[in-house]
This record gives structure tokens, C-alpha cells and sequence, in this order.
């Protein structure tokens, strides 16, 4: 199937967009159709040094806007009234190569190094694959034959991701019109959802788990079979010293009655009071006796 079907139709709605965007049903569709062949072959016609790479249409509400991709802007620009899309790396764009070998061969150049040239510029720009093919009146001799150089590099056309591109062209010569048709892949296009996460983040979803199910085997083993970690004596923070303004009154305890012990130094003085009390009597006894 991909042998024999545009790559560009067999990848709509998968990986490419479609070159006109509008809706249009019975005879107005007809009709609409053909206006945008006629267009796009106009633009060519007249345009055909400006390297187009792509024609868009589009129609909304009557009114018709016209893009065009091209390798050579400034040619087209002031021109027509139309939006001018510069192409980027036309050397991989399978359109734009298939005109480049064409215009060689107008040129009388040989088409064996025509081919070669633009194989070799497509493989240094970054492109994984291409294969080219012409077909006529090769070298203006009697009978037609085709000359097909490649395909160099991968050129998958039965994978519906992959960036496929085919382009094709003619060159007018003196004993006749050369076919000429590139078939170019630039890589895959895969939807965004489906890419995988990057390898750090894969790195870092593998370790969490691993992570979780230590913790778990570890809470279930127990406290006890828990390697003991090294206890660290906390260091005690300094409390803050506040000044309270009134000081709480502390009632002193009641001591137990007991009875004074006599000191020596305080009963030196009675004892003599006590002497002198003792003889006074006794003198008064004698001076009565004298009496």
C-alpha cells in the first residue's frame, strides 16, 4: 500500500494536516475543489523560480486566505496580496529538491551528478532517508527509460509516524517532459502523550517506590531489630531571665517550740546578782546576832 499511494494522503489526519481547510457539501464542494486546483496551479505558473514549497486555502465567512510556503520569500512578497511563509531547510523538503533536479536537467546538466548532489545535501542537512527517480527521454534518446539512485539511508513507507515527504516535478526540454520524483523522511512524529518521561524523572519514579517498600519492611520488622543510632545529649537552651516587678511573699514555716538553750556567756551576770542576794541576808543576820 505505501508502494503505490502519496505518502502525504495515506498520513492525513495521522500526522499531516489538510492543505484546505473548509467545509463545503454537493455542488458547492465541486466547485470549491476546483477553484483551489486552479489556484495552486496558477501560483506555480507564475511563480515557478520562487522555490513553493506549500499552498494553503482556507475559507471562513467569504472570505478566502492564501499561504504560501516558499524557500525565496522575496520574490513573491509585493506581488500578490497573499501571506508568505519562509521554508525552513529547504534542502530536506522533498518539493523544493525535485525542482532543483529538474532545473539541472534544463540546463542540459548531467542527471546521474544531479541526483547525486541533491542525495548528498539531503543526508548532510539531517535528513534519515531519501530516494530519487527519473523518468523520459534520459539523455534525449529514442526510447524512454527511468534511472532510480537510492534509497539512501531508511525510508519506511509502510510507517504512518514516520515524517515522509514526496515531491515531484517535470523538466521541459527540447525532445521532451522528465519526470522527476523524491521521496525524503525526516525522522518519526509521535503524539505528545505517548512520549515517555525524561530520564531523570523515570530515574527518580523508580527510586520512590523502592524507597517506600524499605519503609514498609522496616515498620514491620519491628523497633527492636531497629539499628540503635547514636544518642545525642541535647544541648539545653538558656531560658530567658525575666524580671518579675513584685515578688511573691513566701510565708516562713513555723519552727517547732523548744526551749532555749542557756548560753554561758549570759549567766555569768545572774550568777553574781545571785551572790551578792545571798549575802546580804547574811549580813543583816550577823548584825542582828551583834545586836
Amino acid at each position: 500500500m505505501g508502494q503505490k499511494v502519496n505518502p502525504y494522503g495515506m498520513r492525513l489526519g495521522i500526522i499531516r494536516e489538510s492543505r484546505s481547510k473548509w467545509f463545503a457539501e454537493g455542488k458547492q464542494y465541486r466547485d470549491q475543489l476546483v477553484e483551489d486546483l486552479r489556484a495552486r496551479q496558477l501560483i506555480h505558473r507564475l511563480h515557478r523560480h520562487a522555490a513553493i514549497s506549500n499552498i494553503i486555502i482556507e475559507r471562513a465567512a467569504g472570505a478566502t486566505t492564501v499561504t504560501i510556503e516558499s524557500a525565496k520569500p522575496g520574490i513573491i512578497i509585493g506581488r500578490v496580496r497573499v501571506n508568505v511563509e519562509e521554508t525552513k531547510n529547504p534542502e530536506v523538503n522533498a518539493q523544493l529538491v525535485a525542482e532543483e533536479i529538474a532545473g539541472q536537467i534544463e540546463r542540459r546538466a548531467s542527471i546521474r551528478r544531479a541526483m547525486g548532489q541533491a542525495i548528498e545535501r539531503a543526508m548532510r542537512s539531517g535528513a534519515d532517508g531519501i530516494k530519487v527517480q527519473v523518468s523520459g527521454r534520459l539523455g534525449g534518446a529514442e526510447i524512454a527509460r527511468s534511472e532510480r539512485v537510492g534509497p539512501e539511508g531508511r525510508v519506511p513507507l509502510h510507517t504512518l509516524r514516520a515524517d515522509v515527504d514526496k515531491g515531484f516535478s517535470e523538466a521541459k526540454t527540447g525532445y521532451g517532459h522528465i519526470g522527476v520524483q523524491v521521496v525524503i523522511c525526516n525522522g518519526e512524529i509521535l503524539p505528545e502523550r505517548r512520549r515517555g518521561p525524561s530520564p531523570a524523572a523515570a530515574e527518580e519514579a523508580h527510586v520512590e517506590p523502592q524507597a517506600q517498600a524499605e519503609a514498609v519492611e522496616v515498620a514491620a520488622e519491628g523497633p527492636a531489630e531497629m539499628v540503635a543510632e547514636p544518642e545525642v545529649a541535647p544541648v539545653a537552651a538558656e531560658e530567658p531571665v525575666v524580671e518579675s516587678a513584685e515578688e511573691p511573699v513566701v510565708e516562713p514555716a513555723e519552727a517547732p517550740e523548744t526551749e532555749p538553750e542557756p548560753q554561758p556567756a549570759e549567766q555569768a551576770p545572774v550568777e553574781q546578782e545571785q551572790a551578792v542576794e545571798d549575802e546580804s541576808p547574811a549580813e543583816e543576820d550577823a548584825g542582828d546576832v551583834d545586836a
